[in-house]
């Protein structure tokens, strides 16, 4: 009788580790899991925050064009302002220094 209790308790013992081990194996392979889990969203977000950085350089370089173009085309109509009043005025500033010319011609 002492000898079957020893028995059982030897198998308890058996079994109790066994699945102490499998416990253990089966929270190791989670741990494992878990950390290639993570590692795979840290590794996506990484690619998203580098395909919005590229987006949004992108996006800022095409805004900077159109402001650019912008920026051009005022500059161009000022320039063509500019050219046609200075036209204007080409006639009167020719007839003003030949007339002063004239002027220190006769004195």
């Amino acid at each position: 009788m002492k000898s079957e209790v020893l028995k059982s308790i030897k198998q308890a013992e058996e079994e109790y580790r066994s699945m102490i081990s499998a416990a253990e194996e089966e929270r190791a392979r989670a741990i494992a899991a878990a950390q290639l889990e993570a590692e795979n969203l840290i590794a996506k977000a990484r690619t998203d925050a580098e395909e919005y950085k590229i987006k949004r350089i992108a996006d800022a370089r095409e805004e900077a064009k159109i402001k650019y173009a912008e920026i051009m085309k005022e500059g161009e109509k000022q320039a063509a302002a500019m050219r046609s009043g200075a036209d204007s005025n080409l006639d009167r500033a020719v007839e003003s220094i030949v007339s002063q010319f004239k002027v220190t011609l006769n004195a």
